[in-house]
């Protein structure tokens, strides 16, 4: 059986992409109900596509650009190839695609799901998981089906044990596709969505009383198109690099230990198997996903993702078991030391999500502390939210630092990569659940626009209250993953440059550290700053509309004197308001936030490739080292605080308006502070996830030209592993010269010289013994 999944590992990821087929011929064959949800849902697919097609031309420029980088870089060193630059264009494609196939899936399910919702609340989250399930399958098919099917091809090229290492240096640059397009869609989309948020927010709620999904708001489509740009592509994209990265990182790390069956290769196998076997039990997981009138959607939701989990562990058992044989060497407790590292990634995956949910869940006691002091101002709302956001960093990094400790106390550094790679098994499911979130506020934002009755709002909103909840363990499970990943392909780096140890007690170590954790908040700093500028121009389009097209000025006097309430509009006001439809020039408000997505997103996206290649080159191996330690740290905790502040602020808003205390102080402060968290959880916060894992990916493929001298490194006389300032491993080499010579009082004396070197540093200690001790030293090394 095991050969079987191990020959025709490409077979998986075509059933996924099938699978994905299905799903979607389904989706299309719904109703998409009335004429004029049918337009609003055309002006959401048209815009993001447009943004896709605008963002698209600017990146094939950049692929090109890199591969023929890559191209001349792999043929002139050695233990790499030109080839490398072939994984680099099928890794992005692969990205683009799962971006492409998830926008198309979404914009197709969300009118489908406001139509479903008019019959019953079962059937509208049965469309919009649908959709979701066609972004999750789409993603995780492509990646098993690209990795594998290059790692068969490039392994029919280079046949046998003594060309691994070459070829998966070349099938690194699969990931370094991945992950480059994964940053620019998430930077782009994300700075897209919060500009359309931020103008449609404080403009449409703050100043013209309006709700944000208002016909009448210009802003409003561009919001809605932001959703599938940010939490639908970005997302998708996002936890692609995420799976393809761990995977890789995993199997560079397997090379090192050889397994007695499969040629030697069960370690490098052994990611690939359990992501093959994750597909299957994620096809099994959606079929869980059902309910009735009346009942929960996040139980339906949990018990899908949960149940999949859970076949996920079993399964996982019996591929370990059947892939590592009880002992080997370079695994200290063989095929079940794996099997508890990657529960660890499981567990410390979830927790991470619950803990999420309890930071940013409406209800809980952080976001109602929120809610309590934004009664006196947004300025204390704002305190209250950073507040909150810094502490929700400590028991995730704490069950982090467990996953870490845990798998490699039982599996070394294959252990750590491991157990992301179990955390990563269901990814298809997983991503499944994320991406109907998005659907579903699309599909409130139809109902609202379309205006349906309230009965039909009630029910999408149930859905995307489920969503926001799903979205919040989701961005945790991506932040516990890419810690994992990046630690795991840091790792893989270390062995392939030679790397023995990062010791801070050196210059450039030091330097590299602290050039590292410096760059998350430049990084967040360009992102932000992006969102503010694209946001200016947002709400002074939307400003410039509401004050020059007569028949959204006068609407929007009949809203305000109904109190937003159009049951209560007389005749008259009626015709006023009806006479305004089509009247907000969307197409406006989506160029402005396409234009400054694709502008802005190019400095970000750029800083993560050249920055750790400008390190490597200029300050080697070890500085380059420190660099990733100090980014990775650094990096995720801004990622866990930003990510929980943004949706702590979110949820305390939503608090309110469930209250009934719409338009008051309270909730205008809690819209302030929404508003600043907006570009922290959907734009810089989520983007860090990809600069941590882009940065080691980069390190990794420049790794065989900046390697130490291994030679240099292994020749000495003795070496033992000491411990420097209880801090790294470092090695020590050590050379005793011993003389015995006579002296005039007839007496032998023995000099013993001991030179000891500690990287760069030499010293030289002198001993020397006369009479009796002498005499002694010489009868106990008498082989002298």
């Amino acid at each position: 059986m095991m050969e079987f999944i191990v020959n025709y590992l490409p077979l998986f990821g075509i059933l996924a992409l099938v699978f994905v087929f299905v799903k979607n011929a389904w989706v299309a064959k719904q109703s998409e109900g009335e004429e004029r949800m049918s337009r609003i849902a055309k002006n959401i697919a048209d815009g993001a596509m447009s943004f896709l097609k605008a963002e698209y031309k600017i990146l094939s420029i950049f692929v090109i650009a890199v591969a023929i980088l890559l191209y001349f870089k792999g043929s002139s060193e050695e233990g790499s190839h030109g080839m490398v630059a072939l994984s680099f264009v099928v890794g992005a494609i692969c990205s683009a695609l799962a971006g492409f196939i998830g926008m198309k899936a979404a914009t197709k399910a969300n009118v489908r799901t406001t139509n479903a919702a008019r019959k019953s609340l079962g059937k509208a989250l049965e469309v919009a998981f649908a959709g979701g399930a066609v972004m999750g399958l789409g993603v995780v098919g492509l990646g098993v089906l690209g990795l594998s099917g290059l790692f068969m091809y490039y392994q029919s090229i280079w046949p046998g044990a003594d060309n691994l290492g070459l070829v998966l240096n070349v099938l690194s640059g699969f990931s370094l596709g991945a992950s480059s397009i994964a940053l620019f869609a998430r930077v782009g989309g994300g700075i897209y969505t919060k500009a359309a948020d931020v103008g449609a927010d404080l403009v449409g709620k703050v100043e013209a009383g309006i709700p944000e999904d208002h016909p009448l708001n210009p802003a409003t489509i561009a919001d809605n198109v932001g959703d599938n740009v940010g939490d639908v592509a970005g997302m998708g994209a996002d936890l692609f690099e995420s799976y393809v990265g761990s995977i890789i990182g995993t199997m560079v790390l397997g090379a090192f230990i050889i397994t007695p069956d499969f040629a030697g290769l069960g370690a490098v196998y052994l990611p690939l198997v359990l992501a093959a076997v994750g597909i299957i039990m994620s096809i099994i997981g959606t079929f869980f996903v059902r309910v009735k009138d009346g009942g929960n959607p996040q139980t339906a939701l949990n018990i899908g993702e949960f149940g999949s989990a859970g076949l996920m562990v079993i399964a996982s058992y019996f591929i370990i078991t059947a892939l590592i044989p009880e002992s080997v060497e370079g695994l200290p407790s063989g095929a079940m030391g794996i099997f508890y590292a990657t529960l660890a990634g499981l567990v410390a995956g979830l927790g991470v999500g619950k803990i999420t949910e309890y930071y940013t869940g409406t209800g809980t006691k952080p976001v109602s502390s929120i809610v309590r002091q934004s009664e006196t101002g947004a300025a204390t709302n704002i305190i209250a939210g950073l507040g909150v956001g810094m502490m929700s960093t400590m028991v995730p990094i704490l069950l982090i630092a467990a996953a870490i400790l845990i798998s490699h106390h039982f599996a070394g550094l294959y252990g750590i990569a491991i157990a992301a790679v179990g955390m990563l098994a269901n990814t298809g499911i997983q991503l499944a659940v994320d991406a109907y979130g998005p659907i579903s506020d699309n599909a409130g934002g139809i109902a609202e626009m379309a205006e349906l009755p309230s009965e039909v709002r009630e029910r999408t909103d149930k859905l995307d209250a489920v969503g926001n909840t799903t979205a919040a363990i989701g961005k945790g499970f991506a932040i516990a993953s890419a810690a994992l990943t990046a630690l795991a392909l840091f790792a893989a780096f270390m062995k392939v440059a030679g790397v023995t140890a990062i010791d801070v007690s050196k210059p450039t170590v030091m330097a590299g550290l602290l050039v590292g954790g410096m760059l998350p908040f430049v990084f967040s700093a360009l992102s932000m700053n992006a969102v503010g500028r694209a946001a200016m121009a947002m709400i002074e389009e939307v400003r410039r509309q509401f004050r020059d097209i007569p028949q959204l000025k006068a609407a929007l006097t009949v809203m305000r004197e109904v109190d937003s309430d159009m049951s209560k509009a007389t005749k008259e006001q009626r015709e006023i308001f009806d006479a305004a439809d089509g009247y907000a020039e969307y197409d406006k408000c989506v160029d402005i936030s396409t234009k400054a997505s694709i502008k802005e997103m190019v400095l970000p996206g750029l800083l993560a490739i050249i920055v750790p290649v400008a390190v490597g080159f200029i300050g080697g191996a070890e500085m380059l080292g420190g660099l990733l330690a100090g980014v990775t740290t650094c990096g995720v905790l801004m990622a866990i605080f930003q990510s929980n502040a943004g949706g702590a602020w979110d949820n305390a808003k939503k608090m309110i308006e469930s209250d009934g205390r719409k338009g008051t102080d309270a909730h205008k402060a809690a819209v302030v502070g929404d508003t600043v968290g907006d570009p922290f959880k959907d734009t810089s916060g989520p983007s860090l996830n990809i600069l941590l894992k882009l940065m080691s990916v980069v390190a990794l493929v420049i790794a065989p030209s900046i390697a130490l001298n291994i030679p240099a490194v292994t020749s000495h006389n003795e070496a033992v592993t000491i411990e420097l300032h209880n801090t790294a491993q470092v090695k020590e080499e050590v050379q005793k010269t011993i003389k015995v010579k006579v002296n005039d009082a007839n007496q032998k004396v023995v000099t013993i010289t001991t030179t000891t070197t500690i990287g760069d540093e030499k010293k030289v200690a002198t001993e020397t013994l006369e009479g009796e001790d002498a005499e002694a030293f010489i009868k106990e090394h008498e082989s002298i």
